[in-house]
């Protein structure tokens, strides 16, 4: 049998290509390990149009946030689960100036359709410091990426071939019409080969060259007594209702120490700032921590190796990969036909890096 595609990782990017390249009736032979600390199996699957210190709109919001809601409604539509939880994002204001700030952001036309309001004023929380107001953003939510990623493996399982074991690159065999996987008692032939490894693509000797700039990150549940759960907190810091009793707090940002171990810097930093909007006395009951595989100019990356074309890649979505793995999934599949790539996303942007292999 002739794949069309070998993957490898399903992650949330690799999982969302898996899936839209089964929707175009594309046959897979999938290769993916579980880890229970990947970085999409930590992410709480915040989406957030307006992020970043200065929560300007994300790269392509306009068109990633509803193409991803719609994307996971049909998922649970055709699992019958609940995995999007479209909740309001409350960005709490430090000061007066940032009041004013705000007020003059909220005209631009550019993010009109992602504010629902700004709130000058708050009632008084015995639950919230809301002293100075926030700003309401709409279009936001999360997704239970754990439960998702779950459900796309069991259907991946019935139609297609799941692999459970590291893929290794000695086995691979490159041909001008197909490759093939070498594995101990078969023999696994396929068009093309796309990967989906996250972080680990720095060792990937095909895309290397690619300017990723990793990043740990770590976030934490907690147990809070009677905290309003119909929105999303955030200062610095969100804090996150998720399940029937609990809550997330997250998350850190670290380029410097770039293991999968909690610390205790990121616990004393995401406790000190999740006290900073909480007035309630919470509980830790878990940290956990996940190496993202973001790149220099924030940017994904997707696409085909500029020698050997039936290898592709796409990656590099850092934190952002729920809202973004969707549209571009729709987007890296449409190129199969001719359309063209996202060209912020296509790699052929760092061709400048690319020395031969």
């Amino acid at each position: 049998m002739i794949y069309d595609f070998i993957l490898v990782g399903h992650g949330l990017a690799g999982g969302i290509l898996a899936r839209t390249l089964s929707e175009q009736g594309y046959k897979l032979a999938v290769f993916d390990t579980f880890k229970a600390n990947s970085a999409s199996r930590v992410a709480a699957g915040l989406i957030n149009p307006l992020a970043g210190k200065r929560f300007a709109k994300s790269w392509l919001a306009e068109k990633l946030v509803p193409f991803a809601i719609a994307f996971y409604q049909q998922i649970e539509k055709e699992f019958n689960v609940k995995i999007w939880q479209p909740l309001p994002i409350f960005k709490f204001f430090s000061s007066v100036e940032e009041q004013n700030t705000w007020m003059g952001k909220s005209s631009n036309p550019a993010i009109q359709e992602f504010i629902k309001q700004v709130h000058l004023r708050l009632p008084f929380s015995e639950s919230i410091n809301q002293d100075f107001g926030a700003i309401e953003i709409a279009q936001s939510g999360y997704v239970d990426v754990n439960k998702f990623l779950d459900c796309l493996l069991v259907a991946l399982a019935q139609s297609h071939l799941l692999i459970q074991e590291f893929f290794e690159f000695s086995r691979l065999n490159l041909n001008a019409d197909f490759i093939t996987y070498k594995q101990d008692n078969n023999t696994i032939t396929a068009r093309k080969i796309v990967f989906c490894e996250g972080f680990q693509a720095i060792n990937n000797p095909y895309f290397s060259w690619l300017p990723f700039s990793l990043n740990k990150g770590e976030v934490l549940d907690i147990k809070v007594d009677n905290l309003p759960a119909e929105c999303i907190y955030n200062k610095a810091v969100y804090v996150l209702p998720f399940g029937t009793d609990g809550f997330k707090v997250g998350a850190t940002y670290n380029w410097r120490e770039i293991n999968e171990q909690p610390s205790a810097e990121a616990l004393t930093e995401l406790t000190e700032r999740a006290g900073q909007i909480l007035k309630k006395r919470f509980v830790v009951t878990k940290q956990a921590a996940g190496i993202r595989p973001a790149v220099k100019d924030r940017r994904p990356l997707m696409g085909w190796h500029p020698v050997h074309h039936q290898i592709g890649i796409f990656n590099g979505m850092g934190s952002k990969g729920v809202m973004m793995a969707p549209y571009l999934a729709h987007n890296f599949v449409a190129n199969l036909q001719g359309a063209k790539l996202e060209p912020e996303a296509d790699i052929s942007r760092f061709l400048k890096y690319f020395t031969g292999i």
